[in-house]
């Protein structure tokens, strides 16, 4: 008897010597790597730290609406008789044990709902081969741990010691409402399904940095429930958009990312090399030419929604990727788009259950109520730009960039790169400058200079204008929309001129499409376009300030960082 007396206080020696051994060891080491001690320890145990599946068959949200109202069975009496009412699974977002108790917090994409466990209660399940080399789940009550003194772990001390915050895990068990009333799930049995290698960060303290929250969006969204909520708005506005032109009897499709010519619009596009073809191509700057081209062949209402690239400056109101909702139907006018733009909102606010008022800032952050209740406002742009300039632009044409650059100038007006702009750009950049900052709208700016718009259709009335309008909201562009240049001979033509700006050095020049205009040469019937960025309408509607806010991961200058450095963080 005395030399097992011996025998156990030189084990319980040894025992506690190796537990203090580990410690002094895992305080110099990082959180990462005692996390990554933790998967080693788990594959020994016969635990996949990073699960093949889980049979989820409750979503948190539908858990809570469902159980919240009922009457349900005291936690005293399912410790001993607990069923299996639910299965779900999330990130452990709070983690902590008192005794023979613990309990955890866990989010998926609906929800976050409590979870406890009794110690003496409690299986964790793990994955078994067959003979016939079939894979088995098997829920048992402890692991083999060469660690302990028994040599095993039960499956409530692999809950206490092996996982973390942000891990994921699985759970079967019975619903209940603690004392306090808290809807919680009594588990049954559990299945460890990922390990997390890197900490979350801490709520309030961790994740503050404006340009981490764009890095690492994905934590952004796990932390804070209002950034998840907005991406979930987006993706239901997506929904709510398509469902509207499909009920207005549009045809949805895809056109080429990469094309030959940077045509559609005016911008400075993005170039890159095809191998194959042994040949520059470029990024598109929009859908236009791809989808007209559609209704040469029998397309009547067409639409997509996609990206568009365009390699120019950025900001908080512009990006050099966004996503951009283009339309064409055949036998409408500008005006018709005036009224179907206007529809198209009442629609969006309608299913989205917005109201119609919105606080917007403008491009100089001051903040302005802005109604969308339509009909809106009508505004010509030359009548505009003239009034509020001193000057007749329509009295320049497209080789009158150096007098127009002088004459703005001698108003004293000036904008940064003027010197080496075209005549179109210096038209567009006088009317930022001058009259843009003045409407709070919604409002439709319309009647643009022929030279603006080498797509757009001359307006029967007055060859110097043509049937184009604009959507405006407080300062930002949300739309635009044309009566469409059907004619092949006229789109050569300007096609021609917008290739001697280039040749001056006009870097938004637009490009030539010979493809385009032979597709035109075939008959194009008559047909009005739409554009729309949905990162600046989401932004309004979401009431952001940056563009970025509403991407869900934006494009950010590649950090200099070696993967030592990384692992140091």
């Amino acid at each position: 008897m005395r030399i097992f007396r011996i025998e156990n206080k030189i084990r319980f020696l040894f025992s506690f010597n190796y537990f203090l051994c580990d410690i002094m060891a895992n305080i110099t080491l990082s959180e990462r790597e005692v996390r990554i001690q933790k998967v080693e320890k788990m594959k020994k145990m016969g635990i996949h730290p990073f699960a093949q599946s889980f049979q989820k068959q409750d979503m948190i949200k539908d858990i809570i609406a469902k159980y919240e109202n009922e009457e349900l069975r005291d936690s005293e009496i399912l410790v001993s008789d607990a069923q299996i009412q639910v299965a779900t699974a999330g990130r452990v977002m709070l983690h902590r044990s008192h005794g023979k108790l613990a309990f955890a917090k866990i989010l998926d994409s609906t929800g976050q709902i409590q979870l406890m466990f009794h110690r003496d209660n409690c299986k964790i399940i793990k994955v078994e081969k067959n003979q016939d080399w079939t894979m088995n789940e098997v829920a048992v009550q402890s692991l083999p741990f060469d660690e302990s003194e028994s040599g095993e772990m039960t499956a409530y001390k692999f809950f206490e010691k092996m996982i973390d915050m942000g891990d994921f895990i699985g759970v079967r068990g019975e619903v209940f409402k603690t004392h306090k009333g808290e809807l919680t799930i009594f588990v049954k049995e559990f299945k460890f399904l990922s390990k997390a290698i890197r900490p979350l960060p801490e709520k309030f303290h961790g994740l503050s940095d404006q340009e981490d929250l764009y890095r690492k969006r994905y934590l952004d969204m796990t932390m804070n429930p209002e950034t998840y909520a907005r991406f979930l708005f987006k993706s239901k506005f997506y929904e709510v958009l398509r469902d509207f032109y499909r009920s207005e009897g549009f045809t949805e499709i895809q056109t080429p990312i990469l094309d030959n010519a940077a045509s559609g619009a005016a911008a400075r596009p993005f170039v890159t090399h095809h191998n194959d073809f042994d040949t520059d191509v470029y990024l598109r700057i929009a859908f236009e030419t791809s989808l007209k081209k559609a209704t040469v062949g029998r397309f009547e209402k067409v639409f997509e929604i996609g990206q568009d690239f365009r390699n120019e400056g950025s900001d908080p109101s512009h990006v050099q990727e966004f996503t951009q909702v283009e339309h064409y139907a055949v036998y409408r006018n500008y005006e018709d788009n005036m009224r179907f733009t206007e529809k198209m909102f009442d629609y969006l606010f309608e299913k989205l259950g917005l109201a119609k008022q919105l606080k917007v800032k403008d491009k100089d952050w001051i903040e302005k109520i802005v109604d969308f209740t339509t009909p809106w406002e009508r505004i010509d742009y030359t009548q505009g730009v003239n009034q509020a300039s001193g000057l007749d632009i329509s009295q320049y044409g497209i080789d009158d960039a150096d007098r127009l650059r002088a004459d703005i100038q001698a108003k004293g007006i000036s904008f940064e790169g003027m010197e080496k702009m075209g005549t179109t750009t210096l038209i567009d950049y006088l009317y930022k400058k001058v009259l843009r900052p003045k409407i709070t709208g919604p409002a439709f700016i319309y009647n643009y200079p022929v030279i603006m718009q080498p797509l757009a259709r001359i307006s029967d009335g007055d060859e110097n204008i043509v049937e184009q309008f604009q959507l405006l909201v407080n300062g930002w562009e949300i739309c635009k929309a044309y009566s469409e240049l059907v004619d092949p001979l006229l789109q050569q033509a300007n096609f021609d001129k917008q290739a001697e700006a280039a040749a001056k050095g006009d870097d938004e020049a637009t490009s030539g499409d010979e493809a385009f205009v032979e597709a035109m040469e075939y008959g194009m019937p008559p047909q009005s376009g739409f554009g729309m960025g949905l990162e600046r309408i989401l932004a309004i509607l979401t009431e952001q300030d940056n563009l970025r806010d509403v991407i869900m991961f934006p494009l950010m200058k590649a950090r200099n960082q070696s993967w030592d450095e990384m692992k140091e963080e």
